[in-house]
């Protein structure tokens, strides 16, 4: 019985497996005609009306007719009393949200993936606020911090505590907004978070168990980490949100007391309301501008902390 043997010419070039085309080593399994619907959405939906509100900003329009001023919108849209007002407000809103988002949703994050009693139960309260309607929310929110006939006021009360105007004092009532929007996104920053503590191997948790290592060192040096990069996420989508945020704060104050509540996007609404379409366009551009400015740096500095992971 002989056994058949196999050579293997050592001269003979090796076969290298054909390099993609989006240079991952990943050809994509679907042609490219599939992807022509979804680009022809894009450009409809989002590249033509962004492009055309650059060119809309530099002309008074109505829907029947235009006239091109150049930058007269902008110089006007800055003139505005209420704009600084609303710039400052709208840093210290983005800021303020998005660090509480990120400091309490990783708190929850590390409190419901552990061993809680009720865990599923507390799942589902601390994401409840995400599904409700944000300017149902804010009218609920109105009622019950109402500085006279209000619930938790009424409470204040029985205790003989002070009872602040929450959304009637100009000092209070941009901190109040955001407290609200704080409860309501919470639960996407602790979803998020969660699922990067779950995505950890738990190897590296019994190894430090093994070595003696308590809570708070498996907490700084396995688990902050390893979860830099869903923070990252929450930090991203809680700073675009706070910066871009109107519907809850016009929903509670109207930008009121004054302009003491005002952002840039409730300053843009009350400029198309007053019917000067040109000049909130401007303000969208504006917007836009101080969003991209913002985030880029942001995202580069994110992105490049978690690549010296």
């Amino acid at each position: 019985m002989t056994t058949a043997s196999v050579t293997i010419d050592p001269v003979a070039p090796t076969r290298t497996p054909r390099r993609a085309r989006n240079g991952r080593g990943i050809r994509s399994p679907y042609p490219s005609w599939f992807y022509i619907p979804a680009g022809v959405l894009y450009l409809i939906f989002f590249a033509l009306p962004t492009f055309s509100s650059f060119y809309f900003a530099l002309t008074r329009w109505t829907l029947f007719s235009q006239t091109f001023i150049g930058f007269g919108n902008f110089v006007q849209f800055f003139q505005t009393p209420a704009l600084t007002q609303g710039f400052v407000n709208t840093f210290i809103y983005g800021f303020v949200t998005s660090a509480a988002k990120v400091v309490i949703g990783l708190a929850l994050a590390l409190l419901l993936t552990g061993a809680t009693f009720g865990r599923g139960y507390l799942r589902a309260v601390v994401f409840f606020p995400v599904l409700v309607s944000t300017v149902g929310v804010g009218l609920t929110f109105k009622a019950l911090l109402d500085p006279f006939h209000g619930v938790v006021n009424q409470v204040l009360g029985f205790f003989h505590l002070p009872q602040p105007g929450w959304y009637t004092d100009p000092h209070l009532a941009l901190l109040t907004v955001a407290g609200v929007d704080i409860w309501k996104g919470v639960g996407i920053a602790t979803l998020i978070f969660m699922a990067g503590i779950v995505a950890i191997p738990s190897e590296y948790f019994e190894a430090a168990r093994v070595d003696g290592a308590g809570a708070w060192n498996v907490f700084r040096n396995i688990t902050l980490p390893l979860v830099r990069p869903a923070m990252a996420t929450v930090i991203i989508l809680s700073l675009i949100g706070g910066l871009r945020s109107f519907d809850l704060i016009w929903a509670m104050t109207n930008g009121g007391p004054g302009f003491s509540s005002d952002v840039i996007a409730s300053v843009i609404y009350k400029q198309y309301q007053a019917g000067f379409f040109g000049l909130s366009t401007a303000g969208n551009v504006i917007l836009f501008l101080v969003v991209t400015a913002i985030m880029l740096p942001v995202q580069w500095f994110l992105n490049r902390r978690e690549a010296d992971l």
